[in-house]
C-alpha cells in the first residue's frame, strides 16, 4: 500500500492464512483499525486507542496487531514497505533454523554463537556472517514457505535494506509463536528465548507497558538514512497466563531515534492496556543510554 498517508486507517479482512488485507470503506464513517467477531467492543476500543497513539506524530507509521486468544486483528497501512534495519535479523534467524531443519541437524556451536550475538546484541558482523552462510536462495525459500510474499531481500550484503511490511512481520512472528511445519517446536522455542534475552538497552518498543504476568519477545531496528531521517521499528510477541498476541510498529522519517521509539511505545502501551485491563505493567527497559541516536549499523551512513 505505498503512497498512503500515516493517517489513512483501513479496516481489515482476514484470510484463512491469517494475513491482513485492507478493505475499502464504503461508508462515510471513520474506518475501523481493528476487527473481531468475538470481541467487537474491545476491538473498537483498541482501534480508537491506536488512532490516538498515532495522532499528530511526525513521520510515517504502520501498525499490525494479532491477538489469537480474542480473535482481534488490527492494521494501519500494514502493507507499506520500509527499510528493515535490524529487525530483519529475526528473519535471518528463521532462515538459519529452516536450513538446519532441512539438513536434519542441530545448529553448530558457531551458528549458535552468531545467532545469540545477532539477536540479543543486534551484532551486525554476526548477522552478515549468517546472511552469507544461509545464502540468498535459502533466505528466499524461507520467505516463500513462511508466506512473507511482500518482503524483498536487500541487495548484495545490505540485509538492512530488505523491504518489509508490518503484515509480513506479523506473519513471521506467527511462525515463531504457533506450531507449524516451517519451524520445529524446539527451533521456535530457541528463537523466542533469544528474543527474550536482548540486552537492557534494546528492550524498548513493543514491550513497553507489558503486564507483569506476560512474557515478551522483541527485536528492534533503528537506522538513519542519508538525508531521509530515521527508520525505527519494533516487532514483539507476548505470551504466558493465557495470552497470545503480537505487535508490530514500523516508522520512518522521524526526526530522531528517540522520537520514533516514543511513537512505537505509545502504540504498544495502548495495545497492552486494552488487552489486559486492570493488569499491572512491568517496565522492561532501562532509561535510554548513550547508544541512542546512533545507527544500528545495518546500513552504511552514506547510503
Amino acid at each position: 500500500m505505498p503512497g498512503l498517508r500515516s493517517s489513512t486507517l483501513l479496516p481489515v479482512a482476514v484470510l484463512a492464512t491469517g494475513a491482513l488485507l485492507p478493505v475499502p470503506d464504503a461508508s462515510a464513517a471513520p474506518a475501523s483499525v481493528c476487527a473481531s467477531s468475538a470481541h467487537p467492543t474491545m476491538a473498537k476500543t483498541l482501534g480508537s486507542r491506536i488512532r490516538i497513539a498515532l495522532a499528530d506524530r511526525a513521520g510515517t507509521e504502520s501498525v499490525a496487531v494479532l491477538d489469537r486468544k480474542r480473535g482481534i486483528r488490527c492494521a494501519v497501512a500494514a502493507g507499506r514497505h520500509y527499510d528493515s534495519a535490524s529487525v530483519v535479523k529475526a528473519t535471518i534467524l528463521g532462515g538459519l533454523l529452516r536450513q538446519a531443519a532441512d539438513e536434519d541437524r542441530s545448529l553448530t556451536a558457531t551458528e549458535k554463537s552468531l545467532a545469540q550475538k545477532m539477536v540479543t546484541r543486534s551484532d551486525n558482523d554476526a548477522a552478515s556472517r549468517l546472511w552469507r552462510s544461509v545464502g540468498r536462495a535459502r533466505m528466499a525459500r524461507f520467505l516463500k514457505l513462511a508466506g512473507m510474499s511482500h518482503t524483498t531481500l536487500g541487495p548484495s550484503g545490505y540485509w538492512g535494506l530488505t523491504q518489509i511490511t508490518a503484515e509480513d512481520e506479523i506473519t513471521l512472528l506467527s511462525r515463531y509463536t504457533q506450531h507449524n511445519e516451517l519451524l520445529p517446536d524446539k527451533a521456535r522455542a530457541y528463537a523466542l528465548g533469544l528474543m527474550n534475552d536482548v540486552i537492557a538497552s534494546q528492550r524498548w518498543g513493543a514491550p513497553a507497558g507489558t503486564p507483569a504476568k506476560v512474557t515478551w519477545h522483541v527485536k528492534n531496528g533503528w537506522l538513519p538514512r542519508k538525508g531521509r531521517y530515521w527508520r525505527v521499528h519494533s516487532i514483539g510477541a507476548f505470551d504466558g497466563h493465557g495470552e497470545d498476541y503480537m505487535i508490530v510498529v514500523l516508522t520512518q522519517d522521524t526526526p530522531s531515534m528517540a522520537y520514533g521509539v516514543t511513537t512505537i511505545e505509545r502504540v504498544a502501551r495502548a495495545v497492552h492496556r486494552t488487552l489486559n485491563p486492570g493488569s499491572r505493567s512491568a517496565e522492561v527497559r532501562n532509561v535510554p543510554d548513550g547508544v541512542w541516536e546512533e545507527s544500528d549499523g545495518s546500513v552504511p551512513l552514506d547510503r
